[in-house]
C-alpha cells in the first residue's frame, strides 16, 4: 500500500482531482482551523464553471468503461479505498479535527466509520441486481436488472466531510457510476485527503473526479448541467429545496438529505441518570453539529425537574476547548457563520421569553477560535428555538403533561428525520415506535447512536429521495421468449 503522506498534509493550495491529474484553480480560499485561527489548515483552489464542465465531460467520458466493469473490480478499488482510510486513521483523524473542529476521540470515530463504509459498500458492489419476474404467458421469461445511471454529482457538507462523502461516493462507484464530487467550502483539506486516497484505488481516470469551490458557481452547476444524471445532497432544508427545483427543470434524479429538529422524549418512568446521560451526547455530542443531534427535549412534567437540575450539572462539567487537547469534552463549532448563528438564537430565544439555563456565551481560551458555551432553554413550543434546525450546542426543553402530550410534541415539527424516547414501558416504547413521524427511531439511546450499515432516513423537511439501489440505479425489465 501506497504509505505516502497524504496531499494536504503537505501541499499547500490544496487542488481539484479531475480527469485522474491534480489541477490549480483561478481563485484560492483558505481552511481555517476552528480551535486556533492562527494555525490555518491551508490554501485550497476554487474551481470555476468550465473546471466543474471539465470533470462532468471528464467522468461522462469514463461511465462506458467503468459502468463495463466487473463487480470485484468495483469492489476491490472501494476494498482498497477503505483499507488505506483505516490504515491512517490518525493521520485523518488529526486533519479533519482541525479542520472542522471535532475533538480527536469524535474525528477518529468519524475516520473509522468512513473507511468502514467503503468496505461495507465494497461487497455490496458484489450483490447481484437481478430479479425474476413470474410471466402470465406461457414461454416467456422476465427479468428485472438494474443498471447504472451515468454522471452523478455529489454534494456534502461539512459536518461529516469524511463519513458522509464515503457513503455517497461509495454507493455511486458501488453501482457503477461516475462521480463529480463537491465538499464543503470549509472542508477542502479533508475532501483532497480523501481524494488522495482514492487516486491510489485503480480508478480509471475519469470516474472520480473532486471539484472544490462555492455552492453559488460549482454546486449550482453540477446540478444544472445536462450530462448529471443525478445528485446527491446533504445539507440545509433552504439550499436542498433550491437543488429539487433545479433537478426537477430538467427531470433528473435527485436525493435530499436536510437535517431535523429531532424530538428526544423522557417519560417520567425512565432511569433519570440514563436519560440525562443519552440527552447530553445526543444534542452536544460533536458540538451538536450533526443532523440527529436532539434540538428538542420533552420531558413529561413528574421528571422535568430531576431531568433540568441533572442535566445542568452534567454540563457545567464539559471541558470546551482546542479540538486536539487531551480532556476535551467538546470542540469549537466549525466556522464563524456558526458560532454567530448560535449566538443568535441564544439571542432570539430570550427575546421571546424562554429561559436561559446554561451557557450561550463565546468563550476565550488559549488560542483564538470559535468556542460557544452549549446552551440550554426552558422553552414553549411555539419559540423559534424550539422550531427552527441551529445546527449547534443549543438545546432546548419542553414540558409535556403526559406521553400523549409528549408524542404530540414530538410530531410537532416540520422536519422527521430521527426521535427518541427514554422509558422503562414496552407498551409506550412500542407505541412511540409506530406512531412517531421520524426516519429513524431510538429507544432508551440517544438520537445520534445510529449505524451506518443499517439504512437510514427521514420524512417530511428532512429528506427527499430513496436511499438505496433505487436511486443508484435504472430498472430494466426483458421480456425473453423461450
Amino acid at each position: 500500500m501506497n504509505r505516502d503522506p497524504l496531499v494536504p498534509l503537505v501541499a499547500s493550495p490544496l487542488r481539484h482531482y479531475i480527469n485522474g491529474g491534480w489541477e490549480t484553480g483561478a481563485t484560492t480560499g483558505v481552511s481555517l482551523n476552528p480551535s486556533d485561527l492562527d494555525d490555518p489548515v491551508g490554501e485550497y483552489v476554487r474551481a470555476d464553471v468550465r473546471q466543474t464542465d471539465s470533470a462532468i465531460e471528464a467522468a461522462s467520458a469514463a461511465f462506458r468503461e467503468w459502468s463495463l466493469s466487473s463487480a470485484q473490480r468495483r469492489a476491490d478499488a472501494l476494498d482498497a479505498i477503505g483499507s488505506e482510510m483505516l490504515a491512517r486513521r490518525d493521520e485523518l483523524s488529526r486533519l479533519l479535527a482541525r479542520e472542522v473542529g471535532k475533538t480527536l476521540p469524535e474525528a477518529l470515530a468519524e475516520t473509522m466509520r468512513a473507511g468502514q463504509i467503503f468496505k461495507l459498500l465494497a461487497a455490496d458492489a458484489q450483490r447481484a441486481y437481478a430479479e425474476p419476474v413470474a410471466s402470465a404467458r406461457a414461454g416467456v421469461e422476465i427479468d428485472m436488472t438494474r443498471e447504472p445511471l451515468g454522471v452523478v454529482g455529489i454534494i456534502s457538507p461539512w459536518s461529516a466531510p469524511l463519513a458522509i462523502a464515503a457513503a455517497k461516493i461509495g454507493a455511486a462507484l458501488a453501482h457503477g457510476n461516475c462521480v463529480v464530487y463537491k465538499p464543503a467550502e470549509s472542508t477542502p483539506a479533508c475532501a483532497a485527503a480523501l481524494a488522495s486516497i482514492v487516486s491510489r484505488a485503480g480508478l480509471p481516470a475519469g470516474v472520480f473526479n473532486l471539484v472544490m469551490g462555492s455552492g453559488r458557481q460549482v454546486g449550482a452547476r453540477i446540478v444544472a448541467h445536462p450530462l448529471v444524471a443525478a445528485i446527491s445532497f446533504s445539507g440545509s432544508a433552504e439550499t436542498g429545496t433550491r437543488v429539487l427545483r433545479a433537478a426537477a427543470a430538467r427531470q433528473a434524479r435527485v436525493q435530499l438529505e436536510m437535517g431535523g429538529k429531532n424530538p428526544f422524549v423522557v417519560l417520567a418512568d425512565a432511569d433519570l441518570d440514563s436519560a440525562v446521560d443519552a440527552a447530553l451526547t445526543g444534542a452536544y455530542g460533536s458540538t451538536g453539529q450533526r443532523s440527529t443531534a436532539a434540538a428538542r427535549l420533552i420531558v413529561e412534567r413528574a421528571m422535568f425537574e430531576p431531568f433540568v437540575d441533572a442535566l445542568q450539572v452534567k454540563l457545567a462539567k464539559l471541558t470546551i476547548d482546542h479540538a486536539l487537547k487531551h480532556g476535551t469534552d467538546m470542540g469549537p463549532v466549525a466556522n464563524a457563520a456558526q458560532l454567530e448563528r448560535n449566538l443568535d438564537y441564544v439571542r432570539i430565544g430570550q427575546q421571546e421569553g424562554a429561559q436561559l439555563l446554561h451557557g450561550g456565551r463565546r468563550l476565550e481560551r488559549a488560542t483564538r477560535g470559535y468556542f460557544f458555551e452549549p446552551a440550554l432553554f426552558a422553552g414553549e413550543a411555539e419559540h423559534r428555538i424550539a422550531r427552527e434546525e441551529i445546527f449547534g450546542p443549543l438545546a432546548v426543553v419542553l414540558r409535556a403533561d403526559d406521553y400523549d402530550d409528549a408524542l404530540h410534541l414530538a410530531n410537532d415539527t416540520a422536519y422527521g428525520l430521527c426521535a427518541g424516547i427514554c422509558t422503562r414501558s414496552l407498551s409506550r416504547a412500542r407505541h412511540f415506535r409506530r406512531h412517531v413521524h421520524s426516519g429513524l427511531v431510538t429507544i432508551n439511546l440517544p438520537t445520534t447512536a445510529v449505524e451506518h450499515h443499517a439504512p437510514g432516513g427521514g420524512r417530511k423537511a428532512s429528506a427527499y429521495g430513496s436511499t438505496d439501489a433505487a436511486f443508484w440505479t435504472a430498472v430494466k425489465t426483458a421480456y425473453v421468449a423461450g
